[in-house]
């Protein structure tokens, strides 16, 4: 049996990633588009999604590990990819021989890129990363003047770009965004003022482009790294407004594997927790927290859709299954259920099944593990 013939998948729909990606292009206006495809395109299919989104305007691509870039090398991708952490010095000479823009920020990592750089007889190109109040990574920005110049000062590197990252973009009403911005603001003036020019400065990431938050007052080439909404997803349920007009890329579907009628009282699933309070036809979905569906979500409401209705999910999802609650529907094997996506004229949205779980979207299609065949609908067809 081949993995297309599992009773369970995952659709990347590639026409509307292209159509999304030419939306936040325009939307982006003089800065470009570098698509987000970290953590296998957040599990849409890094190679993939990089390759629609080249081809439908984006200048680059951003990941967050070396070895995601040098997949994408492996797989003839020759655009410009940036990794937004510093990585390994074990990691230094494949970054280099792949030709890949490293963030960097500590004296350290600087030093010892610089070397390897120098070793190999290559420019390595650079973007500092400034920590403006998120405290994540980054360098404080009393050191960001002291580290672009050791930068700029070693005959092995470029200081290619300079960048930051907004904390709480996603919530409009927050105050963070517009101090992280002026603060970055102050860091590109003082690096102007002692003639450090980078070809890219930038701040934006999903929330921020959506919301067209820029940098005015900063010169240089922009850069919107856009993730999740590309693959047609809110950044948060606050900003569901701002992606109105993009589609959801992946969708999530099964077939029912298993049905059976059973009487009130009935306990399902381990622990037998839920108990029928009706005779119910229950039916099983082959697919389970194994594959990123997950298990408590049978606990908080969560349903799919089989006939066009919404069906509640009864017992705990198991490892590589769960059962639905199909009340007096008729229902039979190899029927059609959608789990993320639309069936009929309802949707379950991956901002809807993280809202019932109090976390967000992107760990909803993040989680969706590799057993999970993704079938592609090409933006060519």
């Amino acid at each position: 049996m081949s993995a297309t013939d599992r009773w369970a998948w995952a659709e990347v729909d590639l026409l509307a990633l292209s159509e999304n990606i030419k939306a936040l292009v325009k939307q982006a206006g003089r800065a470009e588009l570098w698509a987000t495809v970290k953590a296998n395109g957040y599990g849409h299919g890094a190679f993939e999604v990089a390759r629609t989104a080249l081809a439908s305007g984006a200048s680059g691509l951003c990941v967050a590990l070396a070895d995601e870039a040098h997949e994408l090398r492996q797989a003839k991708i020759t655009a410009p990819i940036l990794i937004v952490s510093e990585q390994p010095e074990t990691q230094h000479e494949q970054m280099l021989r792949d030709d890949v823009a490293a963030t960097l920020y500590n004296e350290a990592s600087i030093s010892s890129y610089a070397a390897e750089a120098a070793r190999l007889g290559v420019i390595g190109r650079v973007h500092l990363k400034v920590d403006t109040g998120m405290h994540r990574v980054g360098a404080p920005i009393e050191d960001a003047l002291v580290r672009a110049k050791q930068i700029n000062s070693l005959k092995s590197l470029t200081l290619e770009g300079v960048y930051t990252h907004f904390a709480a973009a996603d919530l409009p009403e927050h105050s963070a965004t517009d101090l992280q911005r002026q603060k970055f603001v102050e860091v590109i003036k003082l690096l102007e003022q002692n003639s450090l020019r980078p070809k890219y400065t930038h701040t934006a990431n999903s929330s921020a482009a959506i919301r067209e938050i820029d940098t005015a007052l900063v010169t240089g080439l922009g850069i919107a790294r856009v993730g999740i909404a590309i693959y047609g997803i809110a950044p948060s349920i606050e900003l569901e407004s701002h992606v109105a007009k993009l589609k959801p890329v992946m969708s999530i579907h099964a077939r029912v594997s298993h049905v059976q009628r059973l009487k009130a009282g009935e306990g399902i699933s381990y622990g037998l927790r839920s108990k029928l309070e009706c005779d119910a036809t229950i039916a099983t979905l082959p697919i389970g927290y194994a594959d990123g569906i997950p298990r408590r979500l049978w606990s908080v409401g969560g349903e799919v859709l089989i006939g066009g209705k919404r069906c509640p999910i009864i017992g705990v999802v198991t490892m590589d299954q769960l059962m639905v609650n199909c009340a007096d529907a008729q229902i039979k094997i190899g029927d059609h259920a959608v789990l993320l996506g639309t069936q009929g004229t309802e949707t379950i949205t991956a901002n809807e099944i993280a809202t019932r779980l109090e976390t967000i979207g992107y760990e909803i299609v993040c989680g969706i593990s590799s057993r999970v065949p993704r079938r592609y609908i090409d933006a060519k067809k």
